[in-house]
């Protein structure tokens, strides 16, 4: 039965997959920081014409995601954006960003500060709470402007 279990494991980590960092020389849209320097921050969006952006953390993503206009008129990105994509921070597997759940005040910093820790279910979430702190766990319909620019101060 156990091997059964993990064999299960194995596979769907194979399927969810991660986000692989599609420019080696990229660097993020919002910070300017180099993303392959920090591939276990890695989120991506997709958009409505299939291209791909990708960001150095979620408060990166969140902050183009809730100012798209802004970033469509000075050309960050052409197109609405359609998904997006983060990783759970511990197994590196590709989550849905509206499926996530986000830690909040975690002693462990993103590459630009204070930053929201993506887990793909709320037990991972408390695992690396118990260890590294954090005052909140948050779903995605939660991770307000307000939240995002209080993370940026």
């Amino acid at each position: 039965m156990k091997k059964l279990l993990i064999l299960a494991l194995i596979t769907q980590g194979l399927l969810a997959g991660e986000i692989t960092l599609t420019d080696q020389n990229a660097t993020d849209a919002v910070y300017v920081l180099p993303l392959k320097k920090y591939s276990k921050w890695l989120t991506q969006a997709e958009l409505e014409n299939g291209k791909k952006v990708q960001f150095v953390s979620v408060k990166s993503l969140m902050t183009v995601y809730q100012h798209q206009a802004y970033f469509k008129k000075h050309k960050i990105i052409d197109a609405n954006i359609t998904k997006m994509s983060v990783q759970d921070f511990t197994s590196g597997r590709k989550v849905d960003a509206k499926d996530a759940i986000y830690l909040f005040g975690s002693h462990v910093v993103g590459p630009h500060g204070d930053d929201l820790i993506p887990f793909e279910n709320i037990d991972n979430a408390k695992l690396f709470m118990l260890k590294n702190g954090g005052t909140k766990i948050l779903k995605f319909d939660r991770l307000s402007e307000g939240l995002i620019r209080y993370l940026d101060m």
